[in-house]
């Protein structure tokens, strides 16, 4: 028995030995079940001999769980064909379902296909119709405005034939606007009829009130060719001239409108560095009229006043009649723009017409002098005092072109450039060949400064200066660099000449030429380094209410002073000494600095200050000689 068993068991392990070495050996797709199955055996069985009783209720169980399976696989497999079967059926009834929606929308599109041609014909009546509407509608507007037209001159005629000034303005106002509304129509006829008829009436309407308004100024005696007497005793009728007045004026302004668009006036360029200028109001064109032909009579043609030499004459008219104009515009003519809402200035409306002739004038006389330095040099002198005069005395605003634009015309500038290079380079030649050139021009050379500055020095520096004044004003930043340019060469041509002059004297370093020549180079420098101050004796601290009422109250007398005046002011002298010995001072902090300012100022000797004051005289004179140009004063405070 015992050997029975053994053989059983022996027999067993060598079945189980088989399979997984043939599990081993042949890795398959079944190699997961065989794993499986051994799995199974050594769980239940194991490998001790007395678990092999267990093996035939394995096998039992193993039996009766695949008789379970076998049951649940006939049962799926025979239910599978009905549904699949069932499946197929719905599919086909589908597709037919699908063909027969296909073939409807197939006959729906052949029949709709039918319809659209058949009904492209009424389509294209449709259009032709609608646009024979257009046609009509664009038809019966062209004669809509050409009826509203009529219309308007019609009125126009009615209101003048009645003496209805004012609505005869409003419907000239009116036909302005429909003239503005037809600009983007493309009607050209329309709009060359319409703006002929407009022209017609406009003139008409304009020439009755000018002659009017003429004729009214004419008894208020203008224009005002000489300076306006208080000893013309004021019309019987003033009251009524003075009603008319505002009248025609009011209805010329109406007629500003109307006026711009039939000179087809715009706003226009008003020259480098200017912004645009609107039309010229329409009742100072009419003031300007008789000045305009005395203007044209005394200087065009071959009158004696038409001189090429003598640009003063008709700048100097036209500042004449703006000056003798500006009490009349200011007291008669601005209350009634003003009562208009008009935003206009009369006195600049004034200036801005009679700046027109003067521009005129100087940009066809400039060309002509091109080739003549003397004429030209003379020429730009007269403009630049006639702008000067014009924004100082007359106070003519500097968004508004004065005459200098005509100097910055390109062949003009570069004339100009090259006669100031001409003539610096002439009167450095002069100064450096003059007898006292490296003296000093001050009998007291204390009363100005420490730094002895020959005389040579000075004059270069006033050279130098007298050019910025020049130039200063100038609209256009690209001519002013230009000008700066031309500083730049005339310093560093200086520097040249002091460099060669230096080496002649080099054999005598203490003699006094040659120490002149370092004080020369020390004062140009020193100068130079200043002129970054730009001191303004008008500037708002000077002027400010609270500084004239203190002066007020304790009793000091302020002379009227001029604009842009230093050469006048001794205190610039002592704020410039000051400057320079601050130069070594190195303060850390804010009240170092004051200190320090303070030191400086109490070392000034009152005998300095005294002598400063001293040269008021000198420096009147001298500024009067020079006609309010620039003095040797100027350069030491710049």
């Amino acid at each position: 028995m015992a050997a029975h068993m053994m053989e059983h068991n022996k027999h067993s392990s060598d079945e189980l030995s088989h399979l997984e070495r043939t599990d081993s050996e042949s890795p398959s797709e079944d190699g997961h079940f065989t794993d499986g199955v051994v799995a199974l055996v050594q769980k239940e069985i194991g490998g001790d001999l007395k678990s092999l009783k267990k093996v035939s209720g394995l096998l039992e169980k193993l039996t009766l769980e695949n008789k379970q399976l076998e049951e649940q696989v006939l049962t799926v497999s025979s239910s599978v064909p009905l549904r699949v079967s069932a499946a197929l059926s719905v599919a086909e009834e589908s597709r037919v379902k699908l063909e027969s929606l296909l073939e409807k929308e197939r006959l729906l599109s052949n029949t709709l296909q039918q319809h659209l041609q058949g009904a492209q014909v009424w389509a294209d009546s449709i259009g032709q119709v609608l646009g024979q509407l257009d046609t009509l509608e664009r038809h019966m507007k062209y004669l809509q405005c050409l009826a509203r037209i009529e219309e308007l001159s019609d009125s126009i005629q009615q209101h003048l034939m009645t003496n209805s000034v004012w609505d005869a303005v409003g419907a000239i106002d009116k036909m302005a606007a429909l003239d503005m509304g037809l600009r983007k129509s493309g009607c050209s006829h329309l709009q060359a009829f319409l703006r002929e008829t407009l022209r017609f009436w406009h003139k008409i309407i304009k020439d009755k009130l000018a002659s009017d308004f003429e004729e009214v100024l004419m008894q208020f005696h203008w224009p005002f060719i000489s300076p306006p007497t208080q000893t013309l005793s004021p019309p019987a009728n003033a009251q009524e001239l003075n009603s008319q007045l505002e009248l025609l004026v009011s209805q010329l302004l109406s007629l500003q409108t109307s006026d711009d668009l039939i000179s087809e006036k715009k706003e226009t360029p008003s020259g480098p560095g200017q912004s645009q200028t609107p039309p010229l109001s329409l009742p100072i064109q009419i003031m300007l009229l008789p000045l305009s032909k005395r203007f044209r009579y005394h200087f065009t043609g071959n009158r004696q006043t038409n001189n090429l030499s003598k640009p003063e004459w008709f700048l100097t008219q036209v500042l004449i009649w703006m000056g003798n104009s500006f009490n009349f515009m200011d007291e008669k003519i601005q209350p009634i723009l003003d009562r208009a809402g008009a935003k206009v200035n009369a006195r600049v409306e004034l200036c801005r017409g009679l700046l027109t002739l003067a521009q005129e004038k100087l940009a066809h006389d400039a060309p002509r002098l091109l080739y003549d330095d003397a004429l030209f040099c003379h020429l730009v002198d007269e403009v630049l005092q006639f702008e000067k005069e014009l924004r100082s005395t007359h106070s003519y605003p500097r968004a508004y072109p004065g005459v200098l634009h005509i100097l910055l015309e390109e062949t003009v500038l570069q004339k100009w450039l090259s006669v100031e290079r001409k003539m610096a380079v002439e009167k450095v030649d002069a100064m450096l060949s003059a007898e006292g050139a490296w003296s000093s021009q001050y009998k007291d050379i204390t009363d100005m400064d420490e730094l002895k500055a020959p005389d040579c020095a000075e004059t270069f520096m006033t050279l130098l200066l007298v050019i910025t004044e020049r130039y200063r004003s100038l609209p256009c930043p690209r001519a002013q660099l230009s000008f700066l340019a031309l500083q730049k060469e005339l310093v560093d041509d200086f520097r040249i000449r002091l460099t060669q002059v230096m080496k002649e004297e080099s054999r005598q370093p203490l003699s006094p030429r040659y120490c002149a020549i370092l004080n020369a180079a020390n004062y140009i420098s020193t100068v130079l380094g200043d002129w970054g101050d730009n001191v303004q004796d008008l500037a708002p601290a000077h002027t400010a209410k609270g500084i004239k009422s203190w002066f007020n109250d304790h009793g000091v007398t302020v002379l009227d002073w001029p604009a842009n005046s230093p050469d006048l002011n001794p205190i610039e002298n002592l704020r410039g000494i000051v400057k320079r010995k601050m130069r070594d001072t190195k303060p850390n902090n804010v009240d170092d600095l004051k200190a320090a300012i303070k030191a400086t100022w109490a070392s000034i000797p009152p005998e300095q200050c005294h002598k400063l004051i001293t040269s008021m005289p000198r420096r009147i004179e001298a500024v009067i000689k020079a006609k309010g140009a620039p003095t040797k004063y100027c350069v030491q405070i710049q």
